[in-house]
């Protein structure tokens, strides 16, 4: 990207007073240094993005819409600077995962800001969905990382990302088919995952009226087990996190199976207890968080 923050907050800054010298003055530039950066601006967007009516600079159509643009990213890149400069990084998290996060995400998060921040220790408790909203009610985590819905009604939940859920099976006459009714799979063998799992729940819930029907066949507390039984057992069939399968789809080891009339998807999000404390390790570790999730996940950060 050829466009620099200070070419944005010049741009802002112009937009806002209208005179080039003025912004100069506030930014400790000289007037053809602040008239340089704008032409550079334009001349990598390829249009004017200025009028000059009178003795001012004045937003055009393609200026409007760009400035509307610009402006809260700038301000929001602003909050980040400010946020990570105000205090060092240091002290201890807990943070709780849910199965699925803790075993595809998060690792990779708390490792990078723990090599950014050598004097940052975090620990990672790892459950089920249900089981994590309780560490977070019971004060044993700082923070949590769930699927699907959050069983703490004294929790502030954040969704962080969408996941998508798939249907898959390692049986290949089953994978024949494009499409299938799930009526017709009642009585195949469900491999799901355990009671408080957010996969199952949510899986079970998009289900509806047919969910109470699925013949369970085995449940599971770990995704990986399910994906060991899959490749084994005839008929078998389970409901997973994409992210959790994808290898394994790629390689043919696992087959997709579509469902006519049904999307499996749940919320990844954030949770932590109403009344706690945010220390500025806390509020930090957050913010990266949501925005690593946001990059891993292909989701705009919001």
């Amino acid at each position: 990207m050829r466009i620099t923050l200070r070419q944005l907050e010049l741009f802002i800054e112009v937009a806002k007073i209208g005179h080039l010298t003025q912004v100069a003055k506030n930014f400790g530039l000289s007037q053809s240094a602040v008239s340089m950066s704008l032409k550079e601006l334009e001349s990598i967007l390829g249009c004017k993005l200025f009028e000059r009516v009178q003795k001012r600079l004045v937003l055009n159509e393609k200026g409007r819409a760009f400035f509307n643009e610009v402006e809260p990213l700038v301000f929001k890149l602003k909050d980040i600077e400010s946020e990570f400069m105000s205090q060092e990084n240091r002290g201890k998290l807990v943070i709780g995962c849910s199965t699925t996060i803790a075993d595809y995400i998060m690792p990779n998060i708390v490792c990078e800001y723990m090599n950014q921040y050598p004097e940052v220790q975090i620990q990672l408790k790892i459950g089920n969905t249900a089981e994590i909203s309780q560490m977070i009610e019971q004060g044993l985590a700082d923070i949590g990382y769930i699927e699907g819905d959050a069983e703490c009604n004294s929790c502030i939940t954040t969704p962080i990302g969408k996941d998508e859920l798939v249907v898959v099976t390692g049986d290949k006459s089953l994978a024949k088919k494009k499409e299938h009714f799930i009526d017709n799979l009642m009585d195949m063998k469900w491999i799901l995952r355990e009671e408080g799992s957010g996969t199952r729940s949510e899986f079970v819930k998009q289900l509806g009226q047919f969910g109470s029907d699925l013949n369970i066949y085995l449940e599971l507390r770990h995704t990986e087990a399910i994906i060991s039984v899959l490749k084994e057992v005839d008929q078998s069939i389970s409901c997973v996190s994409k992210i959790a399968v994808k290898k394994y789809l790629d390689a043919g080891e696992l087959y997709e199976m579509k469902i006519k009339g049904f999307e499996f998807s749940r919320d990844f999000s954030q949770i932590y207890y109403k009344n706690k404390y945010q220390s500025e390790l806390f509020k930090k570790f957050s913010l990266y968080a949501r925005s690593r999730f946001a990059q891993i996940l292909g989701d705009k950060y919001a």
